[in-house]
């Protein structure tokens, strides 16, 4: 009978042992947004811009020599009820030309919902040259019931690209971030 009861002993610290990790996942996954945000913030990555941005792309040359073709996607993660969708799939920019765009999102929920995005840039490298001035993914957007939002992007790919690329993709990721409005 000892080991009966030794092995149900345990499997029930095992079944908890999982439990924990499951938690610690699950939580891991919601806060990982906002750190990557945070962290992009501090260093600079990924293309979250700062007051020099602004600044490096009145002060640089437009290469009309040759055209980049920016593409531009963008998804919702499971438990935010949103449509999101680029207003242009894609535009042809001179590297050092700033250009204006925009994304759509719309709230087919029933609750006003606070989002936030996050950006990935492919191939990696232009993540170096791909400069962003204004972006709705600076800031936490909130969305009320029905509400169709229209959120702007300005941006410029440096001239320093590496001439070999030709196409650069923006996507963006938007996260549920909690269910009250700022």
């Amino acid at each position: 009978m000892g080991d009966l009861e030794q092995k149900k002993a345990n499997n029930k610290q095992l079944a908890v042992r999982l439990l924990i990790v499951a938690v610690a996942g699950l939580a891991f996954g919601f806060a990982l947004a906002p750190l990557y945000n945070i962290l992009c913030e501090a260093i600079g990555l990924n293309g979250k811009a700062d007051i020099t941005a602004t600044a490096a792309a009145s002060n640089t040359v437009i290469d009309q020599s040759r055209k980049v073709t920016v593409l531009f996607t963008g998804e919702t993660m499971p438990g935010l009820d949103w449509g999101f969708s680029a207003n242009e799939p894609n535009v042809e920019v001179y590297p050092g030309e700033i250009k204006l765009t925009s994304y759509k999102a719309i709230n087919r929920g029933k609750q006003a919902v606070v989002g936030s995005a996050v950006p990935s840039i492919s191939p990696e490298v232009a993540s170096l040259y791909f400069k962003k001035i204004e972006c709705f993914c600076f800031n936490q957007q909130t969305l009320q019931p029905g509400e169709i939002k229209d959120m702007p992007i300005r941006f410029f790919v440096s001239p320093d690209l590496p001439k070999d690329i030709k196409t650069v993709t923006l996507s963006y990721s938007f996260y549920k971030v909690d269910n009250k409005p700022k």
